[in-house]
């Protein structure tokens, strides 16, 4: 142990603890913009600069470790004024036009600035000024970035893509797209990891709530709105909202409030793919197709992006069936449609997701197969956080809003479903369904539980009526590479995988609030892992309303209808780097 003294307070902290770390142990505040613990602990904001005695140059806590009887000053009359300078040095580079800000309230620069009461900017202004590939899902604003280096360090050290890097020199030192290509040109998993990692505005998604407004402004058309599972879990952190009040009949009842006709729930269609994917899986598996390589789930657009792109010779062990987004639209615009007794050209479905890979998954030529012509099956992506823009710019007040049921018959969902917002959930939920199938009654709602969990690689094996099956649950794009390698190099062997582009799965999806500092994909978790527990409904297959959509339309799982509908070509699109 190091005994060390912070603003004249004696602190015992373990050897090798950063002074900014031994600060927090004292409950000593340092400000910090760039820092971000265990994956951008570089100082190169200089925002969290201290006094400590005897040193003439004033140093960055978070990567300076104690030393034994070191005397720190965190905010002496030096230490503030440098810390100010800093800072004004960073606003004079960087698009203040706050009000506007898609980051507006909730940015780390606009908070420490606010903190150490910076009123002007005593330097010449420069601002970067760099096009962006336009109508990309994901957009740069050069302007507002502080090349603090966090999307840089995200994208390295946790997905392993290594989309962004440092471009140029000196004063024209900013951060680009690498090796000097255009986002579109790059092979983007459009994770969004970078987006909720970086500290001000200067990463966001394109924003269509623009479109929105225009479908709902328009008589003609039949608004359909989808809920993912994910997102019932985070929109009520923008409103403050406690877990129990932020639920998605308090949802339905605020989108029903904006205009939209129809408030169905992806949880439906999620059931939908468990029924086709569980049953595709199973006829892999009695055919021995799982034996040499295994099958891998595909409701992650994130994770197809990435396999096409790093392991092209493996995208025909993806399972061929859409993601729940795709299936949930696909179904709106033909067995919906039917049901209603509409031109499906008059539905406009609009998905609410954690995700920005929804947004160009929804472009893809290969999901319009209940539409002719130009249609798509799914019209508009909103995030999460787009949702919750849309609710403040209608002035709704989530709080003083009454709870109503969802839709009939899109739904209904059960809490395997509900699960597919965290990682694990998938393969929680198809064993489920696989066990029925296979032996024709229920398992234990819990009896795959070994599954969840947020460690990044998990492996685990079952038994099912004599047949031993082995999966793993992965998330986050690094670890996925690594066990990748593994299956390559015919190091481990798994008949079943799943795979989420994001850390903790749609939990901590790119699209979902940003609490600067803060990783809350667990705690996302929890919540949808206690709605499932008290679910009436806890398997895929006890749906009343996937029986119906099958008995009345799809006549079976993996029928031709089903696979016309639900089922997709992976090859029938290409990344940037199979066009090269």
């Amino acid at each position: 142990m190091v005994k060390v003294w912070i603003d004249g307070i004696q602190v015992e902290v373990s050897e090798g603890t950063t002074i900014l770390e031994a600060a927090k142990q004292a409950k000593i505040n340092i400000p910090t913009l760039c820092y971000w613990k265990g994956l951008n602990e570089i100082g190169a904001c200089r925002v969290c600069i201290v006094e400590v005695k005897g040193c003439d140059k004033l140093t960055a806590a978070c990567n300076t470790p104690v030393e034994e009887g070191m005397e720190v000053y965190t905010n002496s009359p030096k230490v503030r004024q440098t810390r100010k300078t800093n800072v004004q040095l960073i606003l004079s580079q960087h698009d203040c036009q706050c009000s506007y800000c898609i980051r507006s309230g909730n940015c780390a620069l606009q908070k420490v600035a606010n903190d150490l009461g910076i009123i002007d900017i005593p330097f010449p202004r420069h601002l970067e000024n760099r096009k962006w590939v336009k109508g990309f899902p994901l957009v740069k604003d050069f302007a507002k970035c502080i090349k603090c280096m966090r999307c840089v360090q995200v994208c390295d050290k946790i997905q392993g893509l290594h989309i962004w890097d440092v471009a140029n020199t000196g004063s024209r030192t900013t951060v680009d797209v690498s090796q000097n290509l255009r986002i579109d040109e790059a092979d983007c998993s459009l994770c969004g990891q970078c987006i909720t990692h970086c500290p001000v505005g200067a990463l966001h998604e394109r924003d269509d709530i623009g479109k929105v407004m225009k479908a709902l402004s328009d008589e003609r058309k039949i608004t359909v709105v989808q809920i993912a599972p994910a997102v019932r879990a985070a929109w009520g952190e923008a409103f403050g909202l406690k877990k129990e009040d932020a639920t998605v009949k308090r949802l339905a009842a605020v989108l029903r409030k904006m205009g939209f006709t129809y408030i169905f729930d992806t949880d439906f269609s999620a059931d939908l793919t468990i029924m086709e994917e569980a049953s595709e899986f199973l006829k892999r598996y009695t055919e021995g197709k799982t034996q040499e390589k295994p099958m891998f789930t595909s409701c992650c657009p994130g994770w197809v992006r990435f396999i096409k792109s790093k392991y092209p010779d493996y995208v025909d062990q993806l399972s061929t069936a859409k993601s729940p987004q795709q299936m949930f639209g696909t179904i709106t615009k033909s067995y919906y449609a039917d049901y209603l007794g509409v031109d499906p050209a008059d539905i406009v479905c609009i998905s609410i997701m954690p995700c920005l890979a929804k947004k160009m998954e929804a472009n893809l030529p290969t999901m319009k197969d209940a539409m002719s012509g130009d249609g798509k099956d799914v019209d508009i992506v909103l995030t999460t956080r787009e949702l919750d823009r849309l609710i403040k710019e209608e002035h709704i007040m989530p709080q003083d809003v009454e709870e109503e049921e969802l839709d009939l018959p899109l739904g209904i969902g059960s809490g395997a479903g509900v699960i597919f917002g965290a990682t694990g959930g998938v393969m929680e939920a198809a064993l489920r369904t696989a066990y029925y199938f296979v032996k024709k009654e229920n398992p234990d709602p819990d009896a795959f539980k070994e599954v969840r969990g947020m460690n990044g690689w998990k492996e685990a094996e079952f038994t099912i009526e004599d047949n031993k099956i082995r999966v793993a649950v992965v998330s986050g794009l690094g670890n996925t590479d690594r066990l990748m390698k593994e299956i390559v190099n015919k190091r481990v062997h798994y008949d079943f995988v799943e795979v989420m582009a994001c850390p903790g799965g749609c939990s901590g999806g790119g699209g979902q609030p940003i609490l600067e500092g803060e990783e809350l994909a667990k705690e996302r978790a929890e919540v949808l892992y206690g709605l499932d527990a008290i679910d009436n409904i806890r398997f895929s297959h006890e749906n009343p309303s996937i029986k119906e959509c099958y008995e009345k339309y799809l006549q079976r799982p993996m029928s031709n209808r089903a696979h016309e509908l639900l089922h997709t070509d992976h090859h029938g699109w290409k990344m940037p780097s199979e066009e090269k």
